[in-house]
Formats: C-alpha cells, structure tokens, sequence
C-alpha cells in the first residue's frame, strides 16, 4: 500500500507538504502542489478516510433526507438516490441516507453528531416543519423541491407547475376540450408536497387559460384504483378525450382500464404524463411525456453543495424547464 511517505519521497517534498496539499490547511506554491498532485496520480496513492477527515475538520459524508412516506413511489426515489451517491463519489464523498420521517429531529441529531457535512433534503412540503431548523444549521443544506417560502434555502427541482401547464396546453393544441389529471395518492396532498401541489396548480391554470372543461383526482397507487378512477371520471366527463397522468405506478393500469372501458388510446383519448422517459416509452403504447430529470437534479444538488463547502456563492433557486417528448398516446381530437 502507498504510504503518504512514498509520495513525499517521490515528489522530493516532506510528508508534511504533502499533508498541506491535501488538506489545503497552509499555503504551498503552486508549482509543489501540481508536484505532489503528479506523484499521487503515478502513485496511486489514496489517503486514508479517518485522516483525511481530520485533517480537514470533515467528515466526506453527505446526508440524503428522503422519508420513505406512504404514497412515495420509491423506484422514482432511488433514481435520485442514485444519481445523488454517483455524484457525491466523484467528489469523494459517501452518502448516509436517512429514509425515516423524524422531521426535525432527525436533522438535528445528525448535525449535533458531526456525521456529515452537508444535507440533501427531499420530500419537500410547501410548509415544510424542517424549513425554520435548515435555516439556522451551521451545515450547508440543498433542497430537491420548493417550499412556498424558499428565502434563505437553496433549492434545485423540475419546475412542476410549467410542466403540469405543458402537458395541458400540448392536449388543448390537439383541439382536446374536456381534459382530467389523475394525481398522486390523496396522502400526498394532504401533507401538502411541494411537486404534487404545483403540478395541479399548472394543470388548472393552463385549463382555465384555454377555457377547457377540466377535473382532478387523486388515485391511490393500485390497478384497483386507477380502474375505480376511470370509472368516475368516464361517469363525470362523459366527453372527456384528454388525460394528464402524475403518479408512475398507475401510467400502464389506467390505460388498460380506459380500454377495457371501450376508449382506445390515442383514437379516443389521448394521454401525457410527468414521469421517467424510460417508463414512458416502455408501455404498449408509448405515452407522450414530460421527463423527470432525477439525474440531473441529484447530479446538481451534490454540485450546489461541494460549491458551498468551497465558500463559493451559489444560487438560491434552480428550476429546469420541463420538456415534453411527443410519442403515440396522443392524437389531434376528432370534430364532432
């Protein structure tokens, strides 16, 4: 095993340089430090964790915060799970997940312990209980989701309301009048969640703008109900010709529930979605939608927090502009 020592011998310094030139705790030249760095790549020299992290007053550890909640889709989840580890890793970093739902407490007993050195926090409410104790954490924090009031908070997320507002004014294009979103589990907007929120906010907005005829339900996450759901919406909006879909698990169920009920995709009911491209060009009849970017959006929290770990100033709020893939769920809507 390399030994800091075979470095310092290697590039001519003393073991001490070459501990300053990782830890960066004194001033080298520039010169040495491109040195030390060259002897470490020949090398192959990787220093150890525990000294690291002393030398450096770090742990190399980031928390992920995503409670595991009912009505959370955790396949969706660890997309960004995965992403957020792969990005850390390229820093150095490892990831500590924290799935339970403590709330504040949580927070708190991991930034009392010292176990990391910044948080990643998801499951984001619109008035989240944990927002007041991010705000005064010594520790950088980066949020995945937008609270109602996001001053003081650094948060990246697809923009949900825009893409709700796509997926609408795509179904009025296509000359679609009587149009429905089938939304998370009702438990979802009960704990008021941030991207839930928003994209019923943009769906009604866009639908009052193109003076569509529109209704919103939330389904649970079961064949059963995406069945009982198509029932009621087919009984309310006997004319409806255009459905929005976010919530993953019932995408496949509710299209063959609507064709079991004698409406064929796209001939008489067209269908977008908000949700992973990989999901939406599986299906039978693979669905326009507007992708979840989970790696992007993982990739670019860690990113925002290695920036603030830096001391370099990074913007409070990040929103990726939603875009919408056209496939073959949707067709223009036949005049009557």
């Amino acid at each position: 095993m390399v030994k800091i020592t075979d470095v310092a011998r290697h590039a001519g310094v003393s073991p001490s340089t070459v501990s300053y030139a990782l830890s960066g705790k004194r001033p080298i030249s520039e010169e040495t430090r491109r040195r030390v760095e060259a002897s470490i790549r020949e090398l192959g020299y990787r220093p150890h964790a525990g000294a690291r992290a002393l030398a450096s007053s770090r742990s190399n550890v980031l928390a992920l915060v995503v409670p595991l909640r009912t009505g959370i889709h955790v396949p969706v989840v660890m997309q960004f799970v995965v992403s957020v580890v792969t990005t850390a890793r390229r820093h150095d970093h490892d990831v500590l997940l924290l799935t339970q739902e403590e709330g504040e407490e949580g927070l708190r007993r991991v930034a009392d312990t010292a176990l990391v050195d910044a948080l990643i926090v998801m499951d984001v409410q619109l008035t989240d209980p944990r927002l007041p104790l991010l705000r005064s954490l010594d520790l950088p924090s980066v949020l995945i989701g937008f609270p109602a009031e996001a001053s003081g908070l650094t948060c990246v997320d697809l923009d949900f309301r825009a893409a709700g507002e796509l997926c609408v004014e795509r179904l009025a294009g296509l000359g679609h009048r009587v149009v429905a979103l089938v939304g998370s589990p009702p438990e979802v907007y009960v704990r008021q969640t941030a991207f839930a929120q928003r994209v019923v906010q943009g769906f009604t907005a866009a639908a009052h703008r193109n003076g569509l005829a529109a209704r919103v339900l939330p389904c649970e996450a079961t064949p059963a109900a995406a069945r009982a759901v198509a029932e009621q919406l087919l009984r309310e909006q006997p004319a409806l010709t255009g459905v929005v879909v976010h919530n993953e698990p019932v995408l496949e169920p509710l299209i063959d529930a609507f064709q079991q009920l004698g409406l064929r995709v796209p001939g008489d009911l067209s269908v977008t979605a908000i949700c992973p491209d990989e999901l939406a060009e599986s299906l039978q009849v693979p669905v326009t939608s507007v992708a979840l970017p989970s790696a992007e959006l993982g990739a670019r929290a860690v990113e925002s927090l290695m920036r603030k770990l830096d001391g370099t100033a990074v913007p409070e709020s990040t929103l990726l502009a939603p875009r919408l893939t056209e496939r073959a769920s949707t067709a223009p809507r036949d005049a009557p």
